[in-house]
């Protein structure tokens, strides 16, 4: 049972958030239950970090490569639930029925890190995938067709890609008689060079993550979902989904071995079509939830360049810039809701003075944007810096000078949101009073993205030796 400590934590925060839904507890009380039993979890996975073990007939890993996801997982949901005061994007009714499938998300994504059985994995995958259809609708403020094309979009894309994987799966269990990756890490780089349906069948298995990561092909649901969703619940579609992506990526990327050249351009070629259709429809967007939902088409791009490496440095890479990513993501999401007391969208006209307004939130949106944008000492800078080495090391050199290019497009967008929230305005907007645990969140995210960019040791100290578990 010490194995699954950290499931069992997320499971118990389940059960309270449905007992609470049974008796009248809203707003701020409910909040901090979230908070309370979130931040346990957190605690939690610290604790059983260096916890090793199998479970359910050997198709669940507990190693510390599934445990270090375990922690950015737990810490993501606590900040999700921490980031700002109440619910405003969701009805009062719904609240406590929201945190409980937020939390039976979280918790499939959690176990998904750990599968290492086909079967499992999908299973996992299902339970989250879910849970989000669920919740994506509820929504008190804006238009409730937005809202609701937004739920069945997602549903729709959730359920093609579902299809998709396992038809994938019977795939390679038709040529490998077997679901369990350690003994498909053995067979699927012999195979693959003879069978060509081997290599179908391993890219349509990638399908159902490619779909959470976001990716070119699976991409077209991200904008619409990210404007209709509540605010809240875009900042959690928009990080943890792509945490737990890459996990899994990790793991099954390496199946196909390091010199399936085939596997490896066609997954190339999402990465570079991914990376530029993200970038190029950013340019024109004045919705900022709908900005980042392409921008982070564009960065399941980025991540992919360290995937693809198949090595323990690129793979590295991959973890920091997603955990990154998630921190960066959020500080953005952060000033969103903030800058929304009634739960709407924020366009660039909204970010107008806002130094004037609030100099945290302006700041901590300056921060947030120049680490997506990749400009230094940020996280994002340095997470770019080591995918792209590991690239070159790699001998990618085309995929490199793509992606730069790339990088460099979409500073322009980036750099847009920053002089909208420094630009002065004429009409004077009242000033935004934070409250003082909403400021020590976004003094947080400030500190944690500049420290990590310029101190990434600890952290990649850590993840190598969680890569290390992995390969």
């Amino acid at each position: 049972m010490t194995l699954f400590l950290p499931e069992l934590a997320l499971l118990l925060t389940a059960v309270v958030f449905f007992f609470a839904s049974l008796g009248k507890i809203k707003g701020a009380r409910l909040q901090g239950l979230g908070i309370l039993f979130s931040g346990l979890a957190v605690l939690i996975s610290l604790y059983s970090y260096g916890m090793q073990g199998s479970l359910f007939f050997n198709a669940y890993r507990v190693d510390a490569f599934s445990q270090i996801f375990k922690v950015i997982i737990a810490f993501g949901l606590f900040i999700v639930i921490y980031l700002g005061n109440g619910l405003y994007g969701i009805d009062d009714v719904l609240q406590p029925e929201y945190f409980l499938f937020l939390t039976l998300s979280a918790f499939g994504l959690m176990v998904m890190s750990s599968a290492v059985e086909l079967i499992t994995i999908i299973l996992c995958l299902e339970i989250h995938s879910f849970a989000l259809f669920i919740i994506i609708p509820f929504r008190k403020k804006g238009a409730y067709r937005q809202q609701m094309e937004a739920g069945i979009k997602y549903a729709l894309f959730g359920a093609a890609a579902s299809g998709i994987s396992l038809y994938g799966i019977s795939y390679i269990f038709g040529m490998t008689h077997t679901t369990y990756l350690a003994d498909l890490v053995k067979i699927i780089p012999g195979v693959i060079l003879k069978k060509p349906l081997m290599l179908v069948g391993l890219v349509m298995l990638l399908g159902g993550f490619f779909y959470k990561l976001a990716l070119f092909p699976m991409h077209f649901w991200a904008p619409d979902v990210y404007e209709g969703a509540a605010n809240e619940t875009s900042g959690f579609v928009a990080t943890l989904p792509k945490v737990g992506a890459v996990a899994l990526l990790i793991r099954l990327i390496s199946l196909a071995g390091v010199d399936a050249a085939q596997f490896t351009w066609v997954l190339m070629a999402f990465a570079v079509l991914s990376m530029t259709f993200g970038n190029l429809a950013a340019l024109v967007q004045n919705d900022i939830k709908r900005l980042l939902a392409y921008s982070s088409i564009a960065h399941a791009g980025y991540v992919m360049v360290g995937l693809l490496c198949a090595t323990e440095f690129g793979y590295l890479s991959g973890v920091y810039y997603i955990a990154g990513y998630l921190l960066m993501n959020l500080a953005c999401f952060f000033v969103i809701y903030n800058l929304a007391p009634q739960g709407e969208n924020i366009t660039f006209a909204d970010l107008s003075g806002l130094y004037k307004r609030s100099p945290l939130l302006a700041l901590t949106l300056a921060v947030g944007a120049f680490g997506l944008a990749g400009i230094p000492p940020t996280i994002g800078f340095t997470g770019k810096l080591f995918l792209f080495t590991a690239a070159i090391k790699k001998g990618m050199y085309g995929l490199i000078i793509l992606a730069v290019i790339n990088t460099g497009i979409a500073i322009f967008y980036y750099l847009k949101m920053v002089r909208a929230a420094y630009t002065s305005v004429e009409s004077q907007a009242s000033p935004l009073n934070l409250k003082l645990s909403t400021s020590i969140l976004g003094i947080f995210f400030i500190a944690i993205i500049l420290l990590l960019g310029t101190f990434p040791q600890g952290f990649m100290s850590v993840a190598r030796e969680a890569i290390a578990a992995a390969m």
